[in-house]
């Protein structure tokens, strides 16, 4: 059910926070292990979550969000699946390009369409189904073009460490839509926005102290590289935290699996990223995979317009 149509924007600015952030985080990823890359958009990210709620409560007033325990535990049960999933997809950097490893992970729109279906009998019209169908064949082909790959091959291809890391990272991404969703409800706030910000704040904070405990650990010496690269390090932080607000706005006021599809326009960024900030080539797969990936946000939209 679509409660207000802030999520379209939401989306849409999403995808391009994240894109953006990728980008950023994956030059970071020479300076940092996997966990201190991860741990970035959440230690920097939370001051600019603080300022969000803060400036929201101002202009539109204060609002009290009920907080329970509930709500803590799953809250903590999202931002530990999102740092699972950062993880995964970081690694997955690390076996083939920047591209490629965005690519798997968004299979995401269809598992969170099938997860959010399964868990909680949320429909999408026809439409939406095929903007789905379109754009996982869009990220298919994107696949195929950077690892040169047949069409017969692509089953075999889903057996690499990059393809296993991006499925499993798009499949955790997806479960954490659905608890967030499910942790702002609990706020009971008629305000989607104001529940979305004071979650994100909420989240992040359990993310510094499980992800922060687990680094001062086993990586001790990852925290002193965190704070040396903080130029870096903050521009993941602040994006990422654009990006977590934008998202949580949108699991907030419409189906999780349809912000899931409409971000999948992260795509289109990553590839304009990737030849713009690092320098990548763009192969004519790649455009067609772009194409299909376009339509298929598009009919997403047309079916969440006429179902909302």
């Amino acid at each position: 059910m679509i409660t207000s149509f802030i999520w379209l924007p939401a989306s849409l600015f999403a995808g391009l926070f994240q894109a953006w952030r990728t980008a950023v985080q994956q030059r970071l990823r020479a300076e940092l292990s996997v966990s201190g890359a991860s741990l970035v958009r959440y230690l920097y990210g939370f001051p600019l979550a603080m300022v969000l709620v803060t400036a929201y409560s101002l202009v539109h007033g204060r609002f009290a969000p009920r907080i329970d325990s509930q709500f803590l535990l799953l809250s903590g049960a999202g931002g530990l699946t999102q740092i699972v999933a950062t993880n995964l997809l970081i690694m997955a950097f690390g076996y083939r390009n920047f591209v490629v490893g965005t690519a798997f992970s968004k299979t995401e729109a269809v598992q969170a369409a099938v997860f959010a279906w399964l868990a909680f009998g949320e429909h999408l019209s026809l439409l939406a189904w095929s903007g789905i169908a379109l754009g996982v064949a869009g990220v298919l082909v994107l696949a195929l073009a950077a690892q040169k790959l047949k069409a017969a091959e692509i089953l075999r291809s889903l057996g690499q460490p990059a393809a296993l890391c991006g499925l499993s990272a798009g499949a955790l991404f997806a479960i954490t839509g659905l608890l967030v969703k499910q942790a702002t409800a609990e706020l009971r706030l008629a305000d989607p926005v104001a529940g979305a910000l004071t979650t994100l704040a909420v989240v992040m904070l359990l993310q510094i102290v499980m992800h922060g405990a687990y680094i001062a650990w086993r990586e001790p010496a990852t925290l002193r590289a965190v704070v040396v690269t903080w130029r870096t390090s903050s521009q993941v932080g602040i994006l990422a935290g654009l990006g977590s607000a934008c998202w949580f706005t949108g699991f907030a006021s419409a189906p999780v699996a349809l912000v899931r599809i409409v971000g999948q326009v992260e795509v289109i960024f990553t590839l304009a990223f990737a030849r713009l900030y690092l320098r990548e080539k763009t192969r004519p797969q790649e455009a067609l995979g772009l194409v299909l990936v376009s339509i298929g946000v598009v009919l997403a939209l047309l079916g969440g317009w006429t179902r909302g």
